[in-house]
């Protein structure tokens, strides 16, 4: 029990401290804006780049390593349409449904997996997130563009969405070093390792930022049925594939944590741009957040 909380209050401290500064406006509403541009465009790619050019990767295992989220987030998608449809809800309220219970949170996932796996733990997120941000970007734009009539969805704003992202091209990066055997020059690299230092840092404080405490009593069974989704039954299928393909013990464990996080702070700006639910989207970023500590604590007594 004590290295459970050794691994979690150093970064639920953290995202607790990021809300105490938003709440005394410390140091500003324009500097935090401007954290997480630093820490979405340039201290998270290094950190991906260095973590994956320098990490030894088993393609077996990763490939089905890899495939079991994917299978998992997959299932987890249809059991919602399913669900819509013979409780639907509102169609822009869906699509932020949809986001919650499938959408992670890329920033707690690197810092949870580091923490409590250690090394191997954070290359193995990273292999994962290579694949898992380009395959949500897909899913998440085709829902809108099957719920909501919106002229900007088409093929090219789905291509544009994931070549820009710079997280997806810090991953190609990274990953195309390692696969090539490129040796980066050693300045370069220790650049790197320096500015990925930071990137969790600022990323852990950002989530506490942004977290919003209103509208909750508005969209009682939407954020439950999002929790639900996102807490249960997208661990129940990511364990079942991990298991079915035989992987071992840390990569399970791996791919039920990523399961069990909550939903990526970056669903509200997806949900602005293209016509979903942002006052429900932003409850259930908070909503999960919050109850993500405890579905993480049960995660640790059972796997770890």
């Amino acid at each position: 029990m004590t290295y459970i909380f050794d691994s979690l209050i150093p970064i639920f401290s953290l995202i607790l401290i990021g809300y105490f500064f938003k709440r005394i406006n410390f140091p500003s509403n324009d500097f935090w804006s401007q954290a997480d541009k630093l820490t979405y465009y340039i201290l998270m790619p290094a950190l991906l780049i260095f973590e994956l050019s320098n990490a030894k990767i088993d393609l077996k295992n990763s490939l089905e390593f890899v495939s079991s989220a994917l299978l998992a987030i997959i299932f987890t998608m249809f059991f919602l349409i399913l669900i819509n449809k013979f409780k639907p809800i509102n169609v822009s309220s869906f699509t932020s449904v949809m986001q919650g219970g499938i959408r992670f949170n890329t920033y707690l996932f690197l810092a949870l997996a580091g923490s409590i796996f250690g090394k191997d733990g954070l290359i193995l997120s990273a292999i994962l997130l290579t694949f898992a941000i380009p395959f949500l970007n897909i899913l998440c734009i085709t829902i809108f563009a099957l719920y909501i009539k919106n002229e900007k969805l088409n093929f090219l704003y789905l291509i544009k969405s994931i070549i820009t992202n710079p997280l997806i091209i810090a991953c190609f990066v990274g990953g195309s070093i390692n696969f090539f055997a490129i040796e980066l020059p050693i300045a370069l690299n220790n650049t790197l390792a320096i500015l990925s230092k930071g990137a969790l840092v600022l990323g852990l404080l950002s989530i506490g930022f942004a977290l919003v405490i209103k509208d909750i009593n508005s969209f009682k069974y939407e954020l439950g049925l999002s929790s639900l989704t996102k807490f249960v039954v997208l661990p129940i299928f990511i364990f079942i594939f991990g298991t079915y393909f035989e992987l071992e013990i840390q990569m399970i464990s791996i791919l039920v944590l990523f399961a069990v996080l909550p939903t990526a702070p970056s669903s509200f700006i997806l949900a602005r741009q293209l016509g979903g639910n942002i006052g429900l989207m932003s409850s259930i970023i908070t909503i999960q957040t919050l109850l993500s500590m405890i579905f993480i604590i049960l995660f640790l007594k059972i796997f770890i």
